[in-house]
């Protein structure tokens, strides 16, 4: 793991290449994305039973056997154990009593002129979740993309599981019970992908598509973007960690390693004014790594991208957080609530020594849908609000005409937009026809 000093001539140039990501397009990728999903516009379920067969080991007769019916969502919810449906009941109602302070309702209000002026607030009508299947198994995916949506009143909600070779988790299947998932398919990769943006005989297409996925599964979302909303591309995860030197060694060590453990490229970086502190962290993730199941993924993420920064005051931490804009960030410090009005840049921020990031991958509440790769400079956790839309109110009296039409004209004619212009005038000169 890199040690840095924030004191360094070179500093600046340390740390932009410590957090630049960049991941690159593969060309075999992309071709065999268009191709699946160019074969789905084209095919329909024709293309889904084939790729499920050729991708997933899947032998269907027709698409429709890829859809599980309810009872086999109700029945995993009633046999998997008691405190793993405990543990996601407890995670579902804590995610959906935050999302709940999230909602949006339609506002307006009449202007000087009487306009009646605002916005109707509307859900999305369908949407569609991806959720990971095969070695992967993320139930608190599914809770964090269904719940938003349905506390803001999707109609239905479409989820897509890959089951290679007819191996599906019960508690992928329990957890699409409690969050109130309306329909399942067994379909993965780029065809789901294509299916839900376009639709098939069978698969219905939907507004929007959220929930991660591998490199064919983020290509394919970028590929159909415009065609239908999502919610990003999100590259490998990633902790900050600002600590004043005084939390226990070993817990800041296995929170860097809870995000390492993700995969090889993420990114654990560790920020403190206290050198000896950062000595006593290095030694406490020697002494647990061992220990680890996922020890060879978290070395080789803390070689590749992990960082040990040593800072001159905690006010400096805060200023290289806002340059990272990290996915998590934790202010593991004494008083985090005078740091925290600094904090510009972060996706989510966890206060307090006691307070790891991991409670907020699972049943802190907040959604753990993130932006990564530094654009929480610019984006914002997955929410209720992705899944509502606003539609401007306009409705003017022939008093507000009068006020208006003339502004509205002469704009038009300083564009050269003459009908533009008429159009408003028209209702100067003429008072209108209501036909009995």
């Amino acid at each position: 793991m890199k040690r840095l000093s924030s004191s360094s001539h070179d500093f600046d140039v340390q740390l932009r290449s410590l957090t630049a990501w960049s991941e690159t397009e593969d060309k075999a990728v992309l071709n065999a994305v268009d191709e699946i999903i160019d074969a789905v516009i084209a095919r329909g379920d024709e293309a889904l039973i084939e790729y499920s067969h050729q991708l997933d080991g899947l032998t269907v007769a027709s698409a429709a056997q890829l859809e599980l019916p309810q009872s086999r969502l109700q029945q995993a919810r009633a046999s998997i154990p008691e405190e793993q449906r405990s543990a996601l009941e407890v995670a579902a109602a804590r995610i959906r009593n935050y999302h709940e302070h999230q909602f949006q309702e339609s506002w307006n209000f009449r202007d000087a002129s009487g306009t009646l002026l605002g916005q109707q607030i509307t859900a999305l009508q369908r949407v569609g979740v991806y959720v990971p299947g095969g070695k992967a198994s993320y139930p608190s995916s599914v809770l964090m993309n269904v719940i938003p949506a349905k506390v803001a009143g999707v109609e239905e909600i479409v989820m897509v599981v890959p089951a290679p070779t007819g191996k599906l988790s019960d508690l992928v299947l329990a957890a699409a019970a409690i969050a109130g998932v309306d329909r399942v398919f067994t379909l993965g990769g780029a065809q789901a992908i294509a299916a839900l943006a376009y639709g098939t005989e069978t698969v219905p297409r939907v507004d929007k598509i959220v929930g991660p996925g591998n490199i064919y599964v983020a290509t394919a979302k970028r590929r159909v973007f415009g065609q239908v909303g999502i919610d990003m591309i999100a590259g490998p995860s990633e902790i900050m960690v600002i600590c004043d030197g005084l939390s226990n060694p070993d817990w800041i060590a296995m929170d860097l390693f809870s995000q390492a453990e993700h995969d090889e490229n993420a990114q654990a970086i560790l920020l403190s004014p206290e050198a000896e502190f950062l000595d006593a962290v290095e030694a406490s993730m020697e002494r647990l790594l061992p220990t680890m199941s996922r020890r060879d993924i978290i070395t080789a993420a803390l070689e590749g991208r992990g960082a040990m920064i040593r800072t001159r005051d905690l006010d400096e931490a805060v200023a290289i957080a806002n340059r990272v804009a990290p996915e998590h960030l934790e202010l593991s410090v004494a008083d985090p609530e005078q740091l925290l009005p600094g904090v510009r840049h972060a996706g989510a921020i966890f206060m307090g020594r006691y307070t790891s990031e991991v409670l907020g991958d699972y049943c802190a509440g907040p959604n753990h849908v993130l932006p990564t790769a530094g654009t929480a400079r610019f984006s914002s956790p997955l929410g209720v609000y992705d899944f509502q839309k606003r539609s401007s109110i306009i409705m003017c009296s022939p008093a507000a005409v009068a006020e208006l039409a003339p502004v509205a004209a002469i704009l038009a004619r300083g564009e050269s937009l003459d009908a533009h212009a008429r159009s408003a005038e028209y209702r100067l000169q003429d008072p209108g026809r209501v036909e009995s």
